[in-house]
């Protein structure tokens, strides 16, 4: 992995491939077990989530459902503020075992704002499942109950991730020098 240009900054490698494969894998080990005779419904919040919503849901041996609903709330390397559903859930989550896949929870924002509608729906459970946190940024608490890395505050792109929509193709993460 070298350094990675985009637009006007530059990124360092930070997460390799491998390292996140091997993670994702203990993620879905841990889900095959905790939901071993259930048919949980996964929710994967677009468009940051979907490599890593792919690459788990391939490991998932259990059956299992999987829908996409698109919120966002950044733009460039800030948040916005204002959580954004462009894409809205079309699935019925009632009495279901649901399971929220998030690239990454920094302010928690996100899904403070989706959680309650989600809620409302009454699903016999709600767990979330994140790739990566930034406790140092965490303004809203939202529950990670499977989490794969917990990382500084710097801005990361690749593996779904981007910048101003750019680098979600990379397979490794990458850190804003």
């Amino acid at each position: 992995m070298s350094n990675y240009q985009v637009h006007d900054k530059q990124f360092t490698p930070y997460l390799s491939a491998a390292v996140i494969d091997a993670e994702v894998s203990r993620l879905a080990t841990e889900l095959n077990r905790d939901y071993a005779g259930k048919n949980p419904l996964f929710i994967a919040i677009l468009s940051g989530s979907f490599m890593f919503a792919s690459d788990l849901f391939k490991k998932i041996t259990i059956p299992a459902e999987i829908c996409f609903i698109k919120l966002a709330s950044y733009k460039g390397t800030r948040s916005t503020g204002n959580v954004i559903t462009s894409i809205g859930l079309d699935e019925d989550v009632h009495e279901r075992d649901v399971i929220i896949l998030e690239d990454i929870i920094d302010t928690g924002r996100t899904l403070n704002a989706f959680l309650p509608q989600l809620e409302h729906q009454q699903p016999r459970s709600l767990k979330i499942c994140a790739l990566l946190h930034k406790p140092d940024c965490t303004v809203f608490h939202v529950p990670i109950d499977y989490l794969g890395f917990s990382i500084p505050d710097k801005f990361v792109l690749g593996y779904g991730l981007d910048y101003d929509g750019q680098g979600r193709n990379l397979p490794e993460i990458y850190q804003l020098v």
